[in-house]
């Protein structure tokens, strides 16, 4: 809830997602806890719909999702990432609409910055995921079980070349467009303040103003937790 040009940081996460050609709804899956009652409060402000559940069993909640929406194709996008790509969503999950793939994402082989992940798989597969992910972090974190488990669906990884054309956009992983710190707040706060936009800021033109006022430096010393 965060403000960044005004709007909370979910609402830009929202409005991002939206603008992908792909998407058909957008629904913020947040806990039942008290220090969520403001998400869903809000949310269906943003033109998101609200479902809360467990807050560490995630995994339920996509579970509650596909209940009620009975979609072909999930997307997952995580709410700290308010810079997240329209692009990049339209192409991983063109990969698994048009490529016979279980599960696709721009994880699995990082070349894009980190806020800008993207993962998304078939309700088919993910019911199988579901039945078969038990630890606490495969709950916890939704997807893993793709991940350590590729020989049991085809899956497939977006890279940074299939979506840009300009070598200043791609193998960008020294960058964190996440808001995860307090200086990752610091570096989106100064790009929402300084690029004038209409919708949605290009995710371009953040890169070239980082690079042109070496705004990396605002956030290059945090440390990404490992999952």
């Amino acid at each position: 809830m965060y403000p960044l040009d005004g709007q909370p940081a979910l609402k830009h996460v929202v409005t991002r997602t939206k603008s992908a050609d792909s998407i058909t709804n957008v629904v913020v899956a947040t806990s039942t806890g008290a220090q969520d009652d403001v998400i869903a409060q809000y949310a269906p402000t943003f033109g998101a719909e609200v479902i809360r559940g467990s807050e560490s069993n995630v995994l339920s909640r996509f579970e509650d999702a596909i209940d009620t929406h009975n979609p072909n194709i999930v997307l997952r996008i995580t709410g700290d990432c308010p810079l997240i790509d329209p692009t990049t969503i339209d192409r991983v999950v063109a990969a698994v609409r048009d490529d016979n793939t279980d599960y696709a994402s721009n994880i699995s082989h990082r070349t894009f910055p980190r806020g800008l992940d993207v993962e998304a798989f078939t309700t088919e597969s993910f019911e199988r995921v579901a039945s078969a992910a038990t630890t606490q972090a495969e709950r916890e974190h939704v997807t893993p079980y793709y991940r350590e488990n590729p020989d049991e669906f085809n899956i497939a990884n977006i890279t940074s070349e299939q979506v840009f054309d300009n070598d200043r956009y791609i193998d960008r992983t020294d960058l964190r467009l996440t808001l995860d710190e307090a200086a990752d707040y610091q570096l989106l706060d100064q790009l929402y303040e300084k690029i004038e936009y209409d919708k949605i800021i290009s995710i371009r033109d953040a890169i070239d103003l980082i690079d042109t006022e070496g705004l990396n430096e605002i956030n290059e010393s945090v440390r990404q937790e490992k999952v």
